[in-house]
């Protein structure tokens, strides 16, 4: 064996993070990027206090290799197998920022546009909102009650969404503050 196949496996702190709670697993593998690759909308957590704080709750491991996974994690191994070999996949991975533009369609309302500033694990670091009438605010952290990742960067269908950080940042310095008046 070589490469990757050759290097030993050891466990990571896995998680899945859909924003009002996670799911969390001991996955066996080789490196952070195979858990990534491997699995669509996870994160491996470093962090030394949640570690420690699962490190005593631990449960049975996942092996990376295993053809069936607990509930959850093979949804999401099944996702991220379909999204392999299309054009684009993981073409924004390992990106500290990402700039995209992402047209929201909700049923009873206006359609709008989020212009989003994402770190490298898919969660935004800053937001403007384009409405139809010419509306546009911005919006950060501080102005969120919960911040899970919002996008997937290995996902294929964001390579049609990037744009430029000039582009983002022109529509962030017209954009007035969400909390501030018209």
């Amino acid at each position: 064996m070589t490469g990757v196949d050759a290097a030993p496996k050891r466990s990571f702190l896995t998680l899945h993070d859909y924003g009002m709670g996670g799911s969390w697993w001991w996955v066996r593998a080789r490196s952070e990027r195979e858990i990534l690759e491997t699995f669509a909308w996870v994160e491996v957590v470093t962090d030394p206090e949640t570690m420690a704080r699962f490190e005593s709750e631990r449960g049975a491991e996942v092996d990376i290799d295993a053809p069936r996974m607990p509930p959850g994690l093979a949804e999401l191994r099944a996702e991220r197998a379909a999204q392999r070999g299309r054009v684009g996949f993981g073409a924004m991975a390992g990106r500290n920022v990402v700039h995209l533009r992402r047209r929201w369609d909700e049923e009873d309302a206006e359609p709008v546009v989020y212009l989003m500033e994402v770190d490298s694990d898919g969660r935004r670091t800053r937001q403007v909102e384009l409405a139809a009438d010419g509306t546009a605010l911005r919006s950060g952290p501080d102005d969120w009650v919960f911040n899970p990742p919002v996008v997937d960067l290995f996902d294929p269908v964001l390579v049609d969404q990037e744009i430029s950080r000039s582009e983002f940042e022109g529509h962030w310095a017209r954009a007035r503050h969400v909390d501030s008046g018209p």
